[in-house]
């Protein structure tokens, strides 16, 4: 019975399996030792059994291992035969090690229309944050250091000041994510004591992060209220004990509850808060400094703390459009309290972090260069003809790139009439440009839906999954979304500079399609 569970090898992967060769045989392939000069036998060798494990899972799971399995069982038994399995599998291993050399974080477009894509690094710095990013990663700075005084100053002071002037907080803090700022929060006035929050509030954020493994890695003791779909004041009242030192508001950003619900807004969440004598933190999430259309059912920083919040967390990219950073403002005592924490320390943000965020955070002293510098916003805001037009002009420069490389395939077929090529291309890729939605994304507002334009195409050379992965493997790779066996490329969310980087990726994702029938008839 135990053999039956798992199948035999066929004879063409047994075979291919004998007919790989030993990591030493390929060491010793001339093919190998310009890698082995420039990386060192070191790493090659660590490359050769990364690339002969993966060729083995291939070849198991009836892959071929790239078409190598094939070849190897053709007859390639070693490297020393030089056989074609052999130089494939020793060009792998250059690969493999020159790997290690090459960035592994790339630029790419993003033309998937969600605008803060949490996959694709959220949001686009303003050119002013990028700039005071590289100027004080370029040299020594006052990081630490009262120019005034002589004398070791604090991180803090660089950037409390412009946040505070933003919100109208008594005092700010900043740490590495919004997470961070909600476990400080919760380690500092809850820790060995209760903490009580609706249980409609116990989100996940991404990464299977919980609002409750949170708590309970910071020895909060968590007391839920209400049910999933309604949490009343009475329920929270009913809550409170002799342990009880906070309440937790946390604004659930990534889903919504319709229907029969009921919740317990931040005001008079504070009033009973402040009649108790209990420190009340509002988790914001995303967090909105700016006023505009498309935000305006994401909950403000400036209304959490005019309800009477004592503690707002919120983060620094997403919706406000700067570095990933976790904010927080609220009443200077226990701001103080926050700093003076342990935590602060391992949860503090480098040089980089509070320049890009200064800069950002002075666009908004005024409102409406904020919107036109800080590229989330700026997408978020922009005029659907803005959109259009980028859309009809990435529609036309496809279209263009399309026939240079169908006249370049054209060289095997030199006979075929301008009409019949002309229907080569026709056949070979429809490109669009049509209506449709964009999502905010970075766990905001969730049912809201973007007005947008797409340039929508259609291969029929090659099926639409084989085009994407085609744009994921150019310089720079292009992101889109696949819609009804087309492939949506949403002129909301890319760069203005990036058109002409989307040519030149579908120039190179061309390379190699496969001819229709009417270029072969």
């Amino acid at each position: 019975m135990a053999s039956g569970k798992k199948s035999a090898l066929s004879d063409q992967q047994a075979e291919a399996l004998r007919a790989l060769p030993s990591v030493e045989e390929l060491i010793e392939a001339p093919d190998l030792a310009e890698a082995i000069g420039e990386y060192g036998r070191e790493l090659v060798v660590d490359s050769a059994r990364i690339v002969l494990e993966r060729t083995r899972r291939g070849i198991l799971a009836g892959k071929g291992g790239g078409g190598l399995a094939n070849r190897a069982a053709g007859g390639a038994a070693s490297a020393a035969a030089g056989g074609g399995a052999a130089a494939d599998l020793t060009r792998q291993i250059a690969d493999e090690a020159a790997s290690v050399f090459l960035p592994s974080l790339k630029t790419l477009v993003n033309a998937t229309g969600v605008v803060v894509h949490t996959n694709l690094g959220r949001s686009v710095l303003a050119p002013e944050a990028i700039e005071a990013v590289v100027r004080t990663a370029a040299s020594y700075s006052n990081l630490e250091y009262n120019l005034e005084a002589g004398a070791r100053g604090s991180r803090h002071d660089h950037i409390n000041r412009i946040i505070m002037a933003l919100t109208g907080a008594e005092g700010a803090l900043v740490v590495n994510n919004n997470a961070a700022a909600v476990f400080l929060a919760l380690a500092v006035f809850g820790s060995g004591h209760e903490v009580v929050v609706s249980r409609g509030e116990l989100v996940e954020i991404g990464g299977s992060f919980r609002i409750p493994d949170i708590m309970a890695s910071s020895a909060a003791r968590m007391v839920e209220v209400g049910t999933t779909n309604k949490t009343k004041i009475s329920d929270y009242e009913k809550a409170i004990g002799a342990d009880t030192t906070m309440l937790l508001h946390v604004h659930t950003s990534n889903y919504k509850v319709v229907g029969f619900t009921a919740e317990v807004g931040i005001a008079e969440l504070a009033r009973l808060g402040h009649e108790r004598g209990l420190v009340v933190v509002d988790d914001l999430g995303s967090g909105v400094l700016a006023e505009m259309p498309a935000l305006a059912e994401e909950p403000s920083v400036h209304d959490s703390l005019a309800a009477g919040a004592d503690v707002v967390t919120f983060s620094g990219d997403k919706l406000l459009g700067g570095p990933q950073a976790g904010i927080i403002v609220g009443r200077k005592e226990y701001i103080e309290k926050m700093k003076a924490h342990p935590l602060a320390r391992a949860l503090r943000v480098d040089k980089m972090t509070l320049a890009a965020l200064q800069a950002t955070l002075a666009l908004y002293l005024k409102p409406e260069l904020a919107l036109e510098k800080i590229p989330t916003l700026r997408m978020l805001s922009e005029p659907l003809e803005a959109i259009k037009e980028r859309a009809e002009f990435m529609a036309a420069e496809l279209r263009s790139a399309l026939s240079a490389s169908e006249v370049a395939n054209m060289s095997l077929n030199e006979e075929l009439e301008n009409n019949v090529r002309a229907a080569w291309i026709g056949d070979a890729m429809a490109i669009e440009v049509q209506r449709a939605t964009s999502k905010v994304g970075g766990g905001a507002l969730p049912l809201l839906e973007l007005d947008s334009y797409v340039c929508s195409i259609r291969p029929a050379a090659i099926t639409v999954d084989e085009l994407a992965t085609r744009l994921r493997e150019t310089d720079p790779p292009v992101i889109g979304r696949i819609h009804k066996e087309r492939l949506l490329l949403d002129a909301r969310t890319v760069l203005p500079e990036q058109l002409r980087d989307i040519a030149s990726a579908f120039t190179q994702a061309l390379q190699s399609m496969p001819t229709s029938p009417s270029a072969t008839d």
